[in-house]
């Protein structure tokens, strides 16, 4: 049974603030390869984390013809290749455009959208948000503005569970349960009430709004919490832009941080931040945890088996397969299981992030990865999830609350834990096997 939702007003989120940007964005994407240190990086956008069967095997076919053959899935749903050669740009475009997953070549950057991955499979949520999220791409696709906006600029799609609300979208729609839609902007920002099915359009009207307000007033951000002052304008030059396209809408109460009812029973609070389902079989779908968002080819390959259809990628390094009403869910879960994929809700590894680390990152100190694996047990036992990361970047970190590992610069790692209701605290950690002391100094 879903919670009432509250409407409580959210205090401004601390990371609303000016951002002072001294390059242009360069977030990497399929057309604009990223140089890592183990070769070309392509971040491939996946609206909602949907692909089909089809789209599944274009992506491990280029994987494995172009890159060092594993998907690399990100917080939010998307998928990343690495270890491509420099010169295999055009090669990747054509073989991921014939495949669908290039619908726009001037917008593929911006195409940031997480959905919540259950819907319409469970039971639970207030309404499907698929006929929202196919809506609101082909919206995103066809808009002039779109493509100034950042490749960092994303969008969520709740079902009003509360799952993905709390992932600090830049535009965030909520289903209510009156089959409304509340349009959400930035953290703790102006909540808009709209009809459900003006969503997905208004939700990119708003970005519109967001991307002229930039442009005409001089400032470099590149999210809507680093506006700063200009935020203010924002509520404003959205309603405006809403009444120009015929969309109505009304103010109403903030809906507290988090998506103000929370997730529904069932989620786990996981280590990308916010709650994800835990692994298992739940309505006509397997959920699976994928160990630090890597999967290998066989990994892949059974997922795609066991799909009817489609694949769910998720925001918390995870996959949602929908199956058929006659499979034999027990089957297909241990054959999953056989290739090291999550499908115990106790496993440890829900709890465990890593930026990509060495030997993949430059900057990085540490093989990031593998000493969260020598560290697994115990990071299993903390109350709060980790992230290792290989330098203070921290890139890829999530959002709430949570224990910073990161390496330092003269070798072993500090702890930070990372909470909204004290000022972090720390301890070093010179070897990944003593962790659980580490832990035990800082967290409660």
């Amino acid at each position: 049974m879903l919670a009432a939702m509250s409407t409580a007003a959210s205090r401004p989120s601390p990371q609303a603030t000016a951002a002072s940007r001294v390059r242009g964005d360069a977030c990497p994407g399929t057309l604009r390869l990223h140089s890592a240190d183990d070769g070309a990086l392509a971040r491939v956008r996946v609206p909602g984390g949907v692909v089909t069967v089809r789209q599944a095997e274009a992506l491990a076919d280029a994987a494995r013809r172009l890159g060092d053959g594993d998907l690399h899935l990100t917080s939010r749903g998307n998928v990343q290749l690495r270890g491509l050669r420099q010169t295999c740009g055009a090669e990747l475009a054509g073989l991921l455009d014939a495949a669908g997953l290039l619908p726009s070549h001037a917008h593929e950057r911006v195409r940031n959208v997480v959905a919540s991955p259950l819907s319409g499979l469970d039971g639970r949520g207030l309404r499907d948000v698929r006929p929202w999220l196919t809506d609101l791409d082909a919206a995103l696709c066809a808009s002039r503005t779109a493509p100034e906006l950042s490749g960092r600029f994303l969008f969520a799609l709740d079902d009003g569970r509360g799952d993905v609300a709390g992932l600090g979208a830049d535009v965030t729609v909520r289903a209510t349960a009156d089959g409304a839609a509340l349009l959400g902007l930035g953290s703790g920002g102006e909540v808009l009430r709209v009809s459900a099915g003006d969503a997905a359009r208004a939700a990119v009207l708003a970005a519109e709004a967001f991307a002229a307000l930039v442009r005409d007033s001089g400032t470099r951000a590149w999210r809507v919490d680093e506006l700063g002052a200009a935020r203010d304008e924002l509520p404003g030059a959205v309603r405006r832009r809403l009444d120009s396209a015929g969309v109505g809408c009304a103010s109403t109460a903030a809906v507290a941080a988090g998506g103000g009812a929370g997730p529904l029973p069932g989620a786990a609070v996981a280590a990308g931040g916010g709650a994800g389902p835990l692994p298992g079989a739940v309505g006509s779908a397997l959920s699976v945890h994928v160990p630090l968002g890597r999967l290998t080819p066989p990994q892949w390959r059974e997922l795609t088996r066991a799909a009817a259809g489609e694949l769910r990628l998720t925001p918390w390094r995870g996959v949602v397969v929908p199956v058929s009403p006659d499979d034999d869910t027990a089957r297909l879960l241990a054959r999953i299981a056989a290739t090291g994929l999550v499908t115990d809700p106790a496993s440890p590894w829900l709890r465990v992030g890593a930026c990509i680390g060495r030997p993949g990152c430059a900057k990085s100190r540490a093989d990031v990865r593998a000493d969260a694996e020598r560290a697994l047990a115990a990071a299993g036992r903390s109350p709060l999830p980790l992230y290792w990361s290989g330098c203070e970047r921290r890139c890829g970190h999530p959002p709430g609350d949570r224990v910073d590992v990161v390496a330092a610069p003269g070798g072993g790692y500090e702890l930070s834990a990372v909470t909204a209701r004290r000022q972090p605290r720390t301890a070093p950690l010179d070897d990944p096997s003593h962790l659980a002391t580490a832990l035990a100094a800082i967290t409660p």
